[in-house]
């Protein structure tokens, strides 16, 4: 469901696929042939929320922000990039996510936490407030751990996960225009 709040209404891309039991609200912007899967929330109530195109945001995932007041005066938005895959149940929180990065499934990456272009979060890390994950590594843990640079091959994974959710949502689109 899209939902207005305090004026605020999603602006998503004519050739996003939002499913039906997925919530997206607020100061939200999705750019083009990005997806939104099954109980997912995005919640752009008190700062906002900026998704780039091609991303995918897999089933039971949650994204919020941080307010702006006394211990954050700025609060605190959401970005993520281009080409980005977004694992079942991944908990983002005002934090910034760089292009071609897959973050893996349960994983949680908190408040001023960045993730550069280009990084492999394997599923379950936890990523703590502020810390600024570099381009071309894999991490995994909780606290995460940079492991090792991620391979040729792993980098050009990071593009067709992507590449393969778009035919994806293509699929979902074509079957209920039906």
């Amino acid at each position: 469901m899209i939902r207005t709040f305090e004026g605020n209404t999603p602006k998503i891309a004519e050739s996003c696929y939002i499913d039906i039991n997925a919530d997206v609200i607020g100061d939200v912007e999705i750019g083009e042939n990005s997806s939104v899967w099954p109980m997912t929330v995005i919640r752009g109530d008190v700062n906002f929320i900026r998704i780039g195109h091609n991303t995918n945001i897999q089933d039971g995932s949650v994204l919020h922000v941080s307010h702006a007041g006394k211990y954050n005066p700025e609060g605190a938005a959401l970005n993520i990039g281009n080409n980005v895959t977004i694992g079942h149940k991944v908990l983002l929180h005002a934090c910034t996510i760089g292009n071609n990065c897959l973050i893996g499934m349960g994983s949680i990456i908190m408040d001023d936490a960045i993730v550069e272009d280009q990084v492999m979060i394997g599923a379950g890390t936890l990523v703590s407030p502020g810390k600024k994950l570099q381009s071309g590594y894999l991490y995994l843990g909780n606290p995460c751990k940079r492991v090792r640079a991620l391979t040729e091959k792993e980098l050009d994974s990071l593009q067709y996960s992507a590449e393969h959710y778009v035919r994806v949502k293509n699929r979902y689109q074509l079957s209920e225009e039906k």
